[in-house]
């Protein structure tokens, strides 16, 4: 079952949006999420993760701006994002993975993603 993504919209630079990741129990329960985003002509790359414990790692370009939760008991995960700039305009993608990485090869149940456009 893939992982749903949500909440994405179009901002102007400096605003802010929440997305979300949600599954099923048995989708979501006991695995590391991460967030990674894919803007046109690029490749995909690793935006933030958290562990089932709740252990957090963001991409350098995000640190700071963008903070990244869970809600076990809602089987969600959410990416909280301030101070948007243009180049965080793309497709954000969710996936889970039994691996602590941030290479996007170690997760798998990708969804559609949710779009995030960011405008000056």
């Amino acid at each position: 079952v893939q992982l749903q993504a949500s909440g994405g919209g179009l901002v102007q630079a400096g605003g802010s949006l929440r997305l979300s990741c949600a599954a099923s129990e048995r989708t979501f329960n006991g695995y590391n999420i991460g967030w990674f985003r894919q803007a046109p002509g690029k490749e995909r790359e690793f935006v933030a993760a958290i562990r089932r414990t709740g252990f957090t790692n963001t991409a350098d370009s995000v640190t700071g701006r963008f903070t990244i939760s869970r809600d076990n008991t809602k089987n969600t995960v959410y990416l909280q994002m301030n101070s948007l700039k243009l180049e965080d305009t793309g497709i954000y993608y969710c996936a889970r993975s039994n691996i602590w990485s941030i290479q996007s090869t170690r997760y798998d149940n990708w969804g559609q993603g949710t779009q995030v456009t960011v405008s000056s």
